[in-house]
C-alpha cells in the first residue's frame, strides 16, 4: 500500500479507502477473470479482509474489512493472480465477451484506448470514466461517464455515437466517428478536459455547454437485456448472469460457486453493471444445474427478484458507522414486499451517510 485513499476519488489496491468496518479496495476488471483466479481473488478477501465481496452498480469488484497491515498482502495476492485491472482511468466495455449481438468488438477497442491514456499521461479528476458499448445484449445506458462512445447503425455501417458528460440519456452528443478513429477522438476530448484543470470534468467543456443551450434532446430509450438471465454466446455457448443480494456476498460462497461453475464447464467470471456477474461458457443444461445450485447459495437468479430494487450498506454490526442492520432489514422487507420495475425503489442506510445509494430513492430509512 503507498497511498491514503483521498475521499472523492476512488479506492484502489494501492489507496484503500477507510470505511466503518476497515480499508475498502475497488477494482475495476477489463477482461473475464479465470474461474481458477477468481477462486484465488476471494480466497485473499478471506484471508486479508473481512471475507464481505461486492459488485457494484458499475460493474466494480469490491473487497471490504482489510487493515494497514493487510492491505499491502492482499495486492501481492491480487498481483501474484494476473488479473487484468485497470490502474488509470477506468475505461469500462462490454461485459459479455463474444456476444455476436454486438455490433462492434469493444473488448479490443477498450484495451487500445486504456494504452493510448496511459501513454498520453493525461491528469484528469480521480472519478473521470469513459465508457464503449457496442450496441450488445447487455447495454450500458446507466453508466455516467465523461466520454461515451455507443455503437450505432448507419448507411455506411457501424460506427459510434460520441458523447459527453452523462449516462445514455443525459450524455450530449457531439459526434459520430468510424471504429477505427474512435480511439483519436476520445483521447481528444480527454486532453481538452484536462487541459481545463486537474479537477475539471466532460462538463466544463465549453462545446459540451454550448451543445446544453443549443440542444434539449428528449430523452433516448434503448432496448436492453437484464445482466441477470441467460445470454447467448458465440458458437452456441451461453453466459449466465447472477446478482448478489443488495451488491455483496461472503467469499466463501462465491468461492463455492465459482467451483460449482467451473463443475458445469465454465472457464471465467466476470463482474457486470447492476451489481452482477456472468459466468461462462455454458451449455444450456449446464447453465440449468449452476443457475440452481446459486440459488440455493442465496444468489439472485431472476430479474425479477425484489432484492434487487433495495440498495442497502453493510450496516450495524458490520460497519462501525452502521446504527441499524441495514442489509438484515433489506431482507426481511424484500421477503414481504413485491417491488416491480427497474430501478432502485428503496434505500436502506445504517447512517447519514448514504454509501450505498448516493442518488435519491423513492423511499430511504436511515439509521439515527
Amino acid at each position: 500500500m503507498t497511498g491514503v485513499h483521498v475521499r472523492g476519488a476512488c479506492p484502489s489496491l494501492p489507496a484503500p479507502m477507510e470505511t466503518g468496518d476497515g480499508l475498502l479496495v475497488r477494482l475495476v476488471v477489463n477482461t473475464p477473470i479465470p474461474l481458477d483466479a477468481f477462486i484465488g481473488l476471494c480466497a485473499a478477501a478471506r484471508t486479508h479482509g473481512n471475507g464481505t465481496i461486492e459488485v457494484s452498480a458499475r460493474g466494480s469488484l469490491q473487497v471490504r474489512g482489510l487493515t494497514p497491515l493487510s492491505a499491502p498482502h492482499f495486492a501481492d495476492a491480487i498481483a501474484a493472480l494476473d488479473i487484468d485491472i485497470s490502474e488509470g482511468v477506468p475505461v469500462l466495455a462490454d461485459p459479455l465477451p463474444d456476444d455476436p449481438s454486438a455490433m462492434i468488438d469493444t473488448e479490443t477497442l477498450a484495451g487500445r484506448l486504456r494504452e493510448a491514456i496511459a501513454k498520453a499521461g493525461l491528469t484528469l479528476a480521480p472519478k473521470a470514466s469513459v465508457v464503449v458499448d457496442g450496441g450488445g445484449r447487455i447495454v450500458l445506458d446507466a453508466l455516467a461517464a465523461d466520454v461515451r462512445l455507443r455503437a450505432v447503425a448507419t448507411g455506411e455501417g457501424p460506427r459510434f455515437e460520441l458523447a459527453l458528460a452523462g449516462d445514455a440519456a443525459s450524455a450530449v452528443p457531439v459526434a459520430t466517428v468510424a471504429a477505427g478513429e474512435a480511439v483519436d477522438e476520445v483521447l481528444a476530448r480527454l486532453k481538452a478536459i484536462a487541459a481545463l484543470g486537474p479537477e475539471a470534468r466532460a462538463a466544463d467543456l465549453p462545446q459540451t455547454r454550448a451543445c446544453r443551450l443549443s440542444h434539449r434532446a428528449a430523452p433516448r430509450q434503448f432496448s436492453r437485456a437484464d445482466p441477470i438471465g441467460l445470454h447467448p454466446l458465440g458458437g452456441g455457448a451461453i453466459a449466465l448472469g447472477l446478482g448478489l443480494a443488495f451488491g455483496h456476498a461472503e467469499a466463501g460462497d462465491l468461492m463455492e460457486l465459482a467451483r460449482n461453475a467451473t463443475a458445469n464447464g465454465a472457464e471465467w467470471a466476470r463482474p457486470a453493471p447492476g451489481r452482477a456477474l456472468l459466468f461462462g461458457p455454458l451449455v444450456e443444461v449446464e447453465a440449468s444445474a449452476a443457475r440452481q445450485a446459486a440459488e440455493r447459495l442465496g444468489f439472485v437468479t431472476e430479474a425479477s427478484d425484489p432484492r434487487r430494487r433495495i440498495a442497502a450498506c453493510p450496516g450495524a454490526p458490520s460497519c462501525a458507522h452502521g446504527l441499524i442492520a441495514a442489509r438484515a432489514l433489506a431482507a426481511e422487507i424484500a421477503r414481504h414486499v413485491s417491488l416491480p420495475g427497474d430501478g432502485i425503489a428503496l434505500h436502506i442506510s445504517g447512517c447519514a451517510k448514504g454509501c450505498a445509494h448516493p442518488k435519491t430513492a423513492p423511499l430511504t430509512i436511515v439509521g439515527t
